[in-house]
């Protein structure tokens, strides 16, 4: 009988663990006297790498704000960052280095929800703390994965947000879906279906891209024919920005709304003109309202570690991502273990970061993070919206 490609897949993954676990366990791995290492695997280079450098940009911000104040207990935070291009093969191959070679403590700032269904296994096995992944996948949110910190809203709730205002806000009934064909893709399609559905409505076309690629032209064709009146994007910044481009030079302006995966400040850049009135959904704070302690906090931070650097949303969730595992570490205590540290954050639940409440497991079930709309102006700056 052939084996299917999820059990082949898994196979491998088991096979690698056998190969690559230590014989002799620690709870302490990445902790010296005077450090704790953290791992990063991300898209840092590639189609896909924005997103990976700003978040590891936020992180380190986070990070060098820390250790300026004596760090946690004593101990600089440290991040060690590797490219896995946003594949899921390279990513299993540099979470093994991160966990086996370079002995990090925990994981941080992982980017995309193919990567993180194929590491989740193994962080998983060894209890390694997975801390901020920049998805809102479902599985992810699985209370049966206590070593998975989540600091993002789901794509279900950004789902139910945009259809929410697409229908209700816009009286718009003709919605189209354009959708990276994987399990990032599939996830939000579902979630999308299923908002469109408590409206008893149902997507008027369907169009889909392959990851790590700009061919959308088949795509596009295939939604143009139900002329909607509004396409949801679900995608990286570069395929979403050539496919509303096509759209533009067709003549055609349904009205544009991305998931927050895409890289919104990333895609505005992409699109330039083509920009204006595009909708995007934000699952943190707006990065330019310093009326927030956060944001105040987070751009000061950004100026002492390189004065040219700019806010966006996606380093001010790295950044958030960054100082929750400095607060969980610091209720920790001085002798830190990866479970104890996971025990933290579980019990505990609720961070006061800045002034800004972050709920993770349990606890965001009754508090779920919140979900923002934002529409790109005409010189490629944010507006945040309340309606569209």
């Amino acid at each position: 009988m052939t084996r299917s490609r999820p059990a082949t897949y898994l196979a491998l993954i088991l096979a690698l663990l056998a190969l690559s676990t230590p014989s002799a366990k620690s709870d302490e791995a990445g902790v010296s006297d005077d450090a704790i290492l953290f791992g990063q695997a991300a898209a840092l280079e590639g189609p896909s790498a924005v997103l990976g450098q700003r978040l590891r940009q936020g992180i380190v911000t986070a990070f060098t704000e820390i250790n300026a104040k004596g760090g946690v207990h004593g101990r600089r935070l440290q991040l060690i960052s590797r490219d896995d291009g946003y594949d899921p093969d390279r990513s299993v191959a540099q979470t093994l280095r991160l966990i086996d070679e370079d002995k990090v403590f925990a994981l941080i700032g992982a980017v995309g929800t193919p990567t993180a269904m194929a590491t989740i296994p193994i962080t998983s096995a060894r209890n390694v703390p997975f801390i901020g992944p920049f998805s809102g996948a479902e599985f992810l949110r699985d209370l049966e994965l206590p070593n998975v910190v989540n600091i993002r809203a789901s794509y279900d709730a950004e789902a139910e947000s945009f259809i929410k205002h697409l229908t209700e806000d816009r009286g718009f009934t003709r919605i189209g879906i354009f959708y990276q064909d994987d399990s990032f893709g599939r996830d939000v399609l579902v979630s999308v279906k299923r908002a469109l559905a408590m409206r008893n409505l149902e997507l008027a076309a369907e169009g889909t891209y392959e990851r790590n690629t700009r061919a959308v032209g088949s795509a596009w064709r295939m939604i143009k024919r139900a002329e909607p009146e509004a396409v949801v994007m679900v995608g990286t910044y570069g395929p979403c920005a050539e496919f509303i481009k096509l759209a533009r030079r067709s003549g055609s302006h349904p009205t544009f709304a991305n998931i927050s995966f895409v890289g919104a400040t990333a895609l505005a850049k992409e699109l330039g003109s083509d920009g204006e009135g595009v909708v995007v959904a934000q699952v943190v704070p707006f990065p330019w309202d310093r009326s927030l302690k956060l944001v105040s906090d987070y751009q000061a931070a950004q100026k002492v570690l390189d004065p040219t650097l700019t806010p966006d949303f996606v380093s001010l969730e790295g950044y958030l991502s960054g100082r929750l595992a400095a607060s969980a570490l610091e209720k920790t205590g001085p002798k830190p273990t990866r479970a104890s540290l996971l025990r933290t954050i579980n019990d505990v639940g609720r961070f006061d970061i800045s002034g800004s409440i972050v709920t993770v497991g349990v606890r965001a079930i009754d508090a779920p993070p919140k979900v923002f709309l934002t529409v790109i102006q005409k010189d490629g700056t944010f507006k945040a919206v309340d309606r569209l």
